[in-house]
């Protein structure tokens, strides 16, 4: 079970976690997008558009890390999803990273507004979970990169770019203020289980700033 995801071809796989995180409420509606990489220089990412609740095999397309480019398509009319460039920057920047997820999640936009306007980064608790990262210090002190949430989704793909190329990040999650998460792995099942530990995470903060 902890290689389920694994075991699957990689459009079939992407299916079943987009499911799954609309069952969640990450994915309402035809929010968020999710890719994984078939090879060193191309990645199947979502279509634009697409109910993630009932997304098919079909609504994927192949883009081209090099330079963007849609070297597959499998519907006519399908476009790549908004945030293609974000996927792109990741996996230019982490060559060993096989699957890259975001979602939007309640809890995340949450946990990123209790940030100051100013601050690139959001602490995260010292948490058992945090070892879903591979960070095995005692009282571990994280932060979970923040970016600004820009229209002009080329803009936000280089700010991650930009920065990730200066300093990589301690997780390999990134977030998007009022809009989303993106983690990616070394594979989809990593992605997927760091997806999960972000979010519990994430709710944690939001529940003890309530409590406070």
């Amino acid at each position: 079970m902890a290689e389920l995801f694994d075991t699957q071809s990689a459009r079939s796989a992407l299916v079943g976690i987009a499911r799954d995180f609309h069952g969640r409420g990450w994915m309402a509606g035809t929010a968020g997008n999710l890719s994984a990489r078939l090879d060193e220089d191309h990645f199947w990412i979502t279509a634009s558009g697409k109910p993630k609740g009932r997304l098919q095999e079909s609504d994927f397309l192949l883009i081209r890390i090099s330079d963007g480019a849609v070297a597959e398509r499998l519907a006519a009319h399908d476009r790549p999803s908004a945030e293609t460039a974000i996927h792109r920057a990741i996996y230019s920047l982490f060559p060993d990273s096989r699957a890259c997820l975001h979602g939007h999640s309640i809890e995340a936009c949450m946990a990123a507004n209790q940030a100051p306007p100013a601050a690139t980064g959001l602490p995260l608790p010292a948490l058992e979970m945090v070892k879903g990262f591979d960070i095995w210090d005692e009282n571990p002190a994280v932060e979970l990169p923040l970016f600004e949430n820009w229209l002009d989704v080329e803009r936000i793909a280089t700010s991650v770019r930009t920065r990730f190329e200066q300093v990589a990040p301690a997780v390999s999650a990134l977030m998007i203020r009022a809009h989303g998460a993106t983690v990616w792995g070394r594979s989809l099942q990593e992605a997927y289980n760091r997806f999960e530990v972000l979010d519990f995470l994430l709710t944690y903060l939001t529940r003890s700033a309530r409590s406070r």
